[in-house]
Parts: C-alpha cells; sequence; structure tokens
C-alpha cells in the first residue's frame, strides 16, 4: 500500500499519463469512436505495451493547465491570502500559454486567460460567459483538492475551486466541474466511500451557490443557468442507483464499449461526452466506480472511449493514484510521462502544505 505522501505524488504523476493515454497526439481526443480506439489499443500490444513517453505520447492543454494550478498553489505556500492566491493562479494561466504548441488547447481557455488582468484588483475575475460551460475548468482542478483535502478546509475548497475555474469558464456548469474534480480528489484522500461522492456533491450545492453569491459577481447571470448541473447529475446518479449515495452502482450488461461510447454520448451537451464541465467528472467518476483498484479497466472507461477522452483521462486518473498509487500500473506507463519531474514535485510540495505536521 502506497504511504499518503507516495498518493499525493502519483495523483499528479498518472493525471498526466492519463492525459496523455486520452489525447495521443489528438488521435484519440478526436476519435469518437471507441471501437476505433481500442482497436488501435490492441494493435499497439495492449496497455502493458504502450510506453507513455515523447514523441507520440506527449501531454495535452489538460497538464499543462494542471500544472499552471498546483505550481501557483505551491508558490503561494501555505498563505491564507485568498487575493495573492487568485492572482498568482490567473498569472500562471496566462503564463502557460506559452507551451500549448501541439496540446490542442481549448479555445475558451485560451480567450479566458488572455481577460485576466492578475496586476489589477479583482483582475482574476472575468465576466459572464454563456458559452463558458466546457470541461476546461475541469480538467486542471484536481490539484485544489490535493491543498484542501480535509473536511474542515471545504470552504476553502469552495472558494478556491469555483474562482480558478471561473477565471476562464465563467458558468456554472463550466465552474461547478472544476469543484467537483477538485471534491473528488479531496474525497480520496479522506478514503470517502465512491459510491457516496455523487450525493455528497449535489447536497454541496447550495453551499457553493451562497459562495457566488457572496461575491457578488454576475450574481444573477449564474443563478439563471445554475440548474443544468445539478439536473445532469441528478439524471445520472438516479440511472446508477445511487441516489441515496449508499447503493451499489447498477452497470448495463452487457458494457462493451460499444454501450459504453452510447453512455458517453447519453450523457454529453452536445454530443461530444466529456467536453463539458458537467460530464467530464461525471464519466471520470463513472469509471472509476466501475474500475476501483484496476488500473486496465479505468482506462477501457475514461481514456478509450468516442468522447473527450484526455479530459476524462486526466481527471479519473488522478483520482486512482489519490486512491491507489500506482498499484497494478503497468511501470512504461508512467515512468517516462512528460514533465515526471515537475508532477511528482508539485504532488510532494503540495503534500507538504497539506500535512505539514506529517512533512518530512
Amino acid at each position: 500500500m502506497s504511504s499518503l505522501k507516495q498518493r499525493y505524488v502519483y495523483a499528479m504523476v498518472l493525471s498526466g499519463v492519463g492525459d496523455a493515454l486520452g489525447y495521443y497526439g489528438g488521435r484519440f481526443e478526436f476519435n469518437h469512436n471507441g471501437d476505433d480506439i481500442f482497436e488501435e489499443v490492441l494493435k499497439l500490444g495492449g496497455l502493458e505495451q504502450i510506453h507513455v513517453a515523447l514523441p507520440d505520447w506527449n501531454v495535452s492543454d489538460d497538464t499543462v493547465m494542471h500544472l499552471a494550478t498546483g505550481e501557483a498553489l505551491v508558490q503561494c505556500g501555505n498563505t491564507d491570502d485568498k487575493e495573492k492566491i487568485f492572482t498568482t493562479i490567473a498569472q500562471a494561466y496566462k503564463d502557460c500559454l506559452k507551451d500549448m504548441s501541439g496540446r490542442a488547447p481549448g479555445a475558451t481557455c485560451i480567450q479566458g486567460a488572455h481577460l485576466l488582468r492578475p496586476h489589477i484588483a479583482k483582475g482574476y475575475r472575468i465576466q459572464f460567459n454563456p458559452r463558458g460551460g466546457g470541461c476546461g475548468a475541469a480538467m486542471r482542478a484536481m490539484c485544489v483538492g490535493l491543498r484542501y483535502p480535509r473536511p474542515e478546509q471545504l470552504d476553502d475548497l469552495i472558494e478556491v475551486s469555483v474562482e480558478c475555474g471561473r477565471m476562464t469558464h465563467h458558468h456554472p456548469t463550466g465552474y461547478l466541474g472544476s469543484l467537483a474534480a477538485a471534491l473528488f480528489t479531496a474525497y480520496c484522500i479522506q478514503g470517502k466511500p465512491a459510491i457516496s461522492w455523487g450525493r455528497s456533491l449535489i447536497d454541496l450545492l447550495p453551499q457553493v451557490l451562497k459562495y457566488v453569491e457572496s461575491t457578488g459577481h454576475c450574481v444573477q447571470e449564474n443563478r439563471d443557468h445554475w440548474t443544468y448541473f445539478q439536473n445532469s447529475w441528478e439524471n445520472y446518479l438516479r440511472s446508477r442507483g445511487l441516489t441515496d449515495g449508499t447503493s451499489t452502482p447498477v452497470f448495463p450488461s452487457p458494457y462493451s464499449f460499444k454501450e459504453h461510447d452510447e453512455f458517453v454520448k447519453s450523457v454529453s451537451f452536445s454530443g461530444w461526452g466529456g467536453s463539458s464541465g458537467h460530464d467530464a467528472p461525471m464519466i471520470a467518476y463513472d469509471a472509476f466506480l466501475q474500475a476501483g483498484s484496476n488500473w486496465n479497466q479505468l482506462c477501457n472507461r475514461s481514456m478509450f472511449h468516442g468522447g473527450d477522452s484526455d479530459s476524462t483521462g486526466v481527471i479519473a486518473a488522478c483520482w486512482f493514484g489519490a486512491a491507489y498509487g500506482v498499484q497494478g500500473v503497468p511501470e512504461l506507463n508512467y515512468k517516462d510521462v512528460e514533465y515526471r519531474k515537475r508532477l511528482e514535485s508539485v504532488g510532494a510540495k503540495l503534500y507538504s502544505l497539506a500535512f505539514p505536521d506529517n512533512a518530512v
């Protein structure tokens, strides 16, 4: 069993692996047929034979922005000054745009980051965006849960995940995805049973709305667009028999790549599952529930499907690392992943910030 510090490190490292596997230079991310992707994985010798390394298996914009979030949190140390934290994250998002060549960055992320003004008061806030419901906020927020993992830090987790999410995706469907990605990472660290996560997320949403209202920033627009995320998650939990947060999830039988692709499409906003803030963490959560500690199964369900597979993969793999370390993960999959040293460093430093009494 991995130590807690190792799980922190592997959460970050495997997030990069999940991103690279789901991206495959765009060949997987933009292939909307899960069967085709599975056939290609088999031609490569299966998951165990995939050496996740440059040049073929680079990380996408997801990991670049996840690192930007994590390194900004590390840079801020143990400060409680939220203005400093948000300004530092905003600057990191602007700076990371220099590293987007060949990584297929999302237009909303790019446009939002260009609007940030870190050097003026509240310059980390942009205006409401009715088209800001994409997955770009969710894919980079898992490390917020590593920074604020304890139940008594829930207010910090809400505030930081919402604000860093709406720096580019100022729409509830977008930044609530950021909240979910961070919250479920914290639940991994807490050891909270995964079957309860979705119910807990739903129960938390009124508190999150109160925070959004307390900021006084574009409040009415956020209220007007609040329900889509919640309704989508309630429908999903109902379909899996998870509404009570205590039951065993129910999956279709059979549940081949074809059926899974149908599920991915069915929970999407416009047909490309995982590309929105509500369904990227949802598909990752579904994969995590079904796979448990089986890395192969996690990859099949979160990275090898006909949706936005790098964004679902980066999230699910981070949770896997946070829960299980590299248990059952082929070394070829992670030993040479791009930016491994940076990912390891962020994981170790976030552990030291989150658990200073345990840090060596």
